[in-house]
């Protein structure tokens, strides 16, 4: 066999590998996800109403998932920690207080570390979580409200590595993230304010916070003749031109393609309202900065200037955004 012929072989059992662990956890998630009963809403019951914070702890595998247990929880709203369970022995036991909650993750349910934290949760009254795979295990005992794992396979070929276990302990902790969330009615605005930064911050900005105001607009009546109205839309550098009513209200948009589009020799004897495009698209000002540029791009001519118009006064405009306010913040 050719040395390619072997590769090929190997890049294939690779592929058959990978795509037998996919399907063997995503059946795994659809058995968790039939699985589910009351005690998931007596969980989200425990976890909303802990008035302090939600302390996640777990150890190894199941410790670095229920790191980003915590992270999940925290920035949908549901303040949240992770603290180590071989820590906690030796002092962080101190940062779990009156008024916090406990959410245990271990597979077998008997991991050794987490007995001063589960002594700790018992000694103080803290409501106490848990996620393992075994009912009947110390863990699970102990627990106020315990999630039981399903018994599938780990999609590793031995069945010794955490794989599918530790993909179903994740789901679960998404899953009671996104129920708190729900119930709370944590929106946009709350998600924004936890999300400042990065792309994501910058897309849950709202359009009246980057949009252009007052003179910078470009602005003109129907009556205006494009001469006058070349002028300014060079002048205004947004590209384009708005066009409204005797009562202010935007009635149409003159854009370089409009431009092209009546181009000849009678043009600057025209007016500007005889080549403005009607009904032109707009946005409202508590609009999201990712929504603006959906709208920019949709089809079937995408376009790089937006006017900002007041939704409940019949479309007078407030501002206009451009693409390169989005640019400028990360957002396009």
């Amino acid at each position: 066999m050719s040395v390619a012929a072997v590769e090929l072989q190997e890049r294939t059992s690779d592929l058959e590998v990978a795509r037998a662990v996919l399907d063997t956890e995503a059946r795994a998630l659809g058995t968790l996800a039939g699985a589910l009963d009351e005690n998931f809403s007596r969980a989200v019951d425990v976890l909303a109403k802990t008035t302090g914070r939600v302390v996640v702890s777990g150890m190894g595998k199941s410790g670095h998932v229920g790191r980003k247990i915590a992270a999940t929880l925290a920035s949908t709203g549901t303040p949240a920690l992770f603290v180590h369970p071989a820590e906690a022995s030796h002092g962080d036991l101190g940062m779990v207080v009156a008024g916090d909650s406990v959410l245990a993750l271990s597979n077998s349910g008997e991991t050794a570390e987490l007995a001063d934290l589960l002594s700790h949760a018992k000694r103080f009254g803290l409501p106490l979580v848990a996620i393992t795979g075994r009912a009947g295990s110390a863990l699970a005992q102990a627990a106020d409200v315990t999630l039981l794992l399903p018994a599938v396979p780990e999609a590793c070929p031995m069945g010794l590595a955490p794989t599918t276990s530790t993909t179903m302990q994740i789901a679960l902790g998404d899953a009671l993230a996104v129920a708190l969330l729900t119930r709370r009615g944590f929106t946009t605005t709350d998600f924004r304010s936890l999300h400042p930064g990065g792309r994501l911050g910058a897309k849950l900005r709202r359009v009246r916070d980057l949009m252009h105001t007052g003179d910078e607009m470009p602005l003109a009546s129907p009556e205006t003749p494009m001469d006058a109205a070349i002028l300014q839309i060079t002048e205004k550098r947004f590209g384009c031109l708005g066009i409204v009513d005797e009562a202010g209200v935007l009635i149409g948009i003159i854009t370089d393609g409009d431009l092209r589009r009546a181009m000849g020799p009678d043009l600057l004897r025209r007016k500007a309202g005889d080549i403005m495009t009607r009904q032109p698209r707009v946005i409202g000002p508590d609009a999201l900065a990712g929504e603006a540029l959906r709208m920019m791009n949709e089809s079937p001519r995408p376009i790089t200037a937006l006017f900002v118009v007041d939704m409940g006064r019949s479309g007078v405009p407030l501002g206009i955004l451009h693409i390169h306010d989005l640019l400028r913040i990360g957002v396009a």
